[in-house]
């Protein structure tokens, strides 16, 4: 992957679809790399006219890491975000949005659509938020605004606990992917949606890309830090869609609801038979979903 000086910080990233098609910046969650993305999900917006940027947020995939950065127990963050008061962290939301917005910068693109799932939604937020000139559109997913009452805040312990849970060897790759199909079999949509193989691939894909728990508890606790944002939702103008999934595990579909009645104008979209993933059975309707929003012009890729 090509990378880019952002904020001093070096940023991985990738460009898919044709070179005056109209671009747009997808911005990954906690912890996964680029790599994330479903192959068919990019090659179907693409298809749609759109030019699709992937980027590794800092502290994922190939972009810089701030190892050493000194950090709190999350336990206790967690509970001084409940209890709203300051959670110390590295940096946090805003500061990755910036990121966001430098790599724009530094790609030359003055306005794009934006599309985040989970954190990333949060992050394509406040990116709206803060730059709303940079905004063509906006497509939240799985993502919610901060608030920290326990009925939008949180999903279920074993969620959670997932998402958190680490490799019985970091160092080797079949313990990697087997810990991300773990995960997934408990926040992901039900298996019998899934082809095991084509699913153990695509782990083995964001495994190679690199994943590190260390970093992605650094990226929960930015969330943490940049506490309750329905604030900055209030402020963006960009035409927004919300989709959420009904069986969402992680991040309840009340945080979905509750997302969209922040933004102005926002369109909630609840998708059925969905958790917090993005499934490959629903990835068509996923993707007609963002380029009907954004109004991408239908095209050919590359």
């Amino acid at each position: 992957m090509p990378v880019a000086t952002v904020n001093g910080l070096t940023i991985d990233y990738g460009v898919h679809g044709a070179a005056g098609a109209p671009p747009l910046l997808a911005i990954m969650g906690l912890g996964m790399p680029a790599a994330a993305w479903p192959p068919e999900l990019i090659a179907r917006l693409v298809a749609r006219g759109a030019r699709v940027i992937t980027f590794d947020n800092r502290d994922s995939g190939g972009s810089t890491k701030l190892d050493g950065a000194r950090t709190i127990p999350l336990p206790v963050a967690m509970l001084r975000a409940a209890l709203r008061l300051n959670v110390p962290a590295p940096y946090t939301l805003h500061e990755m949005a910036e990121d966001a917005a430098g790599l724009l910068d530094a790609l030359g693109i003055e306005r794009a659509h934006l599309v985040g799932v989970s954190m990333g939604g949060m992050i394509a937020q406040l990116l709206a938020a803060k730059h709303p000139q940079r905004v063509a559109s906006l497509t939240s997913i799985m993502s919610s605004t901060g608030n920290p009452h326990p009925r939008v805040a949180w999903g279920r312990p074993k969620a959670l606990r997932a998402i958190l849970s680490r490799p019985k060897d970091p160092r080797d790759l079949q313990s990697v992917i087997d810990r991300l199909e773990h995960v997934f079999s408990v926040i992901g949509s039900p298996a019998a949606e899934r082809d095991r193989a084509g699913q153990r691939a695509h782990y083995e894909r964001i495994a190679r890309r690199g994943l590190d728990t260390a970093a992605s508890r650094r990226q929960l606790l930015a969330v943490l830090a940049a506490g309750d944002r329905r604030e900055w939702l209030a402020r963006i103008t960009a035409p927004t869609l919300v989709l959420h999934g009904r069986l969402d595990p992680l991040v309840p579909l009340a945080a979905g609801i509750e997302t969209a009645q922040c933004i102005t104008g926002a369109r909630l979209v609840v998708i059925e038979g969905m958790a917090h993933d993005l499934p490959p059975a629903l990835l068509p309707r996923i993707a007609d979903e963002i380029a009907e929003h954004a109004a991408l012009p239908a095209g050919s890729g590359d």
